[in-house]
């Protein structure tokens, strides 16, 4: 099933002590990319946290973890001063007043308010524990997100659908053009051809002007192109189908399709197959585009 790396979800899970709250946001990008913000006292849990979010959420991408927890109601918290932090910290705001003038604002409210001043009896936590605590809500918060990116993952789909239908088409009708015109293009060759050795008084050599015509055909031929174009069209939809994260795939599928509709181009010399070589090279444009937002 198609995903979009775009995605927002949020959870909670109540412990003995703690009512933690997890948001995970997430944006496109080429490789897994996942930023973890925790409490202090939970930073030992940072590479969990990580870990369990590329298994169960997404395998690459912009993402953003945000882990935040409430004290429940009765839940005690001893509080000792970190002396050497504040002994440090007041000497730099000291240091930091003399040497621009600054105002001496400095007050118990403003130091006490500075993170790493006070420690808690909690910073000794179980991680384990913790981590028993924390995983519902992580899970839960992973599942809502991933279920907003199926979401949009759908409505991608559907546009890439209806992008590629239109560009199929397209390729049908360049097939059938250029079908048409080829014939009339070789008799135009032969005839010019023949021109110009009469206007020379060359005597022309039948063997020689099919060898060319046949060779001017070959150069103007587009069938392996709209076979191939025709190939990775099916293959896209192969692939957009697949349970697997299928954004690398298709951003490569769409290179080659890009290549073989230029090829088309610089052959063709029918007005009208270079304004539809032109649609097409606009649609697949527009699908390159939503791509980069699939997982």
């Amino acid at each position: 099933m198609m995903k979009s790396m775009t995605g927002f979800g949020r959870a909670t899970a109540s412990g003995e002590k703690r009512d933690y709250t997890v948001e995970i946001r997430s944006v496109n990008g080429r490789y897994f990319d996942c930023s973890v913000r925790l409490p202090r006292d939970l930073l030992v849990l940072e590479e969990r946290v990580r870990g369990f979010v590329r298994d169960q959420a997404q395998s690459r991408g912009k993402i953003d973890v945000t882990v935040s927890f409430d004290r429940r109601p009765g839940a005690s918290c001893a509080r000792a001063i970190d002396s050497d932090f504040v002994r440090d910290y007041l000497a730099s705001l000291y240091r930091l007043r003399d040497e621009f003038g600054l105002a001496d604002d400095i007050t118990v409210t403003r130091v006490a308010a500075e993170p790493g001043v006070f420690l808690s009896s909690e910073e000794t936590v179980d991680p384990d524990a913790e981590w028993k605590t924390l995983l519902p809500a992580l899970s839960e918060a992973c599942r809502v997100h991933t279920a907003m990116r199926e979401t949009e993952g759908k409505k991608i789909a559907a546009d890439l659908t209806n992008k590629l239908g239109f560009v199929s088409e397209c390729v049908e009708t360049i097939a059938g053009r250029s079908e048409e015109n080829i014939g009339s293009f070789r008799e135009k060759f032969e005839n010019r051809l023949r021109q110009i050795l009469s206007d020379e008084r060359i005597t022309p050599d039948e063997n020689r002007i099919l060898t060319e015509c046949a060779i001017y055909a070959d150069r103007v031929a587009i069938d392996e192109e709209i076979v191939r174009l025709k190939s990775h069209i099916t293959a896209f939809s192969e692939i957009a189908g697949e349970a697997a994260p299928s954004g690398k795939k298709l951003d490569f599928l769409m290179q080659e399709m890009n290549r073989e509709i230029n090829t088309v181009g610089s052959k063709c010399a029918d007005a009208g197959i270079a304004r539809l070589v032109v649609t097409v090279k606009n649609e697949l444009e527009k699908i390159r585009e939503q791509i980069q937002n699939i997982e």
